[in-house]
């Protein structure tokens, strides 16, 4: 490597070290929130319903004021119907969070299914490069598509703790992730 050209690998390494504490407290945290969605999944599935609601209808209010201070421009019907939309997605999202949440369990069986199914294909296309790897690519696309199955056979009930749940395993995986990450980096520099 030329000597004008920094380490890399090394100076993300002293900057991990250097901030371990802070990846940490992080990992922690998300370990903390994960376990409480994992205990009350309807709770936690209406607070990311709430979220999510809020996000699209900021998103509509902020797209509607950008939308008419460029009505000259081309696309503007669009742009407006798109800002529109999202305005009364969000809108539904918070005044009926139970309905939203069947909507969003639904479109989460659709990403299983799609997810699922492009893992086991990616999987299969890969056996021969992959060797060993490729299996566990190809259970992850059977877990995918196990998990739709069981939510949607579920439903309506599997709304009211499904994306709770899920976001909370998640949580709980990444901050464990972050957390052993962190303490890694503590002992070296």
């Amino acid at each position: 490597m030329p000597a004008s050209q920094p380490d890399v690998s090394g100076v993300q390494r002293r900057a991990l070290h250097d901030h371990w504490v802070l990846y940490l407290v992080e990992g922690v945290a998300l370990v903390v929130v994960g376990a409480s969605a994992v205990a009350l999944p309807p709770l936690a599935t209406l607070g990311v319903t709430v979220l999510i609601g809020w996000v699209v209808l900021l998103r509509g209010v902020v797209g509607l004021l950008t939308t008419f201070q460029i009505r000259r421009a081309p696309g503007f019907w669009w742009s407006l119907l798109s800002a529109a939309l999202a305005v009364v997605v969000g809108g539904l999202l918070l005044v009926s969070p139970l309905g939203g949440a069947l909507t969003l369990t639904v479109l989460l069986v659709a990403f299983f299914v799609v997810g699922g199914a492009a893992s086991i294909m990616f999987a299969l296309d890969h056996r021969r490069e992959l060797s060993d790897g490729w299996g566990w690519m190809l259970a992850s696309g059977v877990l995918d598509l196990v998990l739709a199955a069981l939510i949607f056979a579920g439903l309506p009930s599997t709304a009211a703790w499904a994306i709770g749940l899920l976001v909370g395993i998640s949580m709980i995986v990444g901050g464990v992730g972050l957390t052993a990450m962190a303490l890694q980096a503590c002992k070296g520099a």
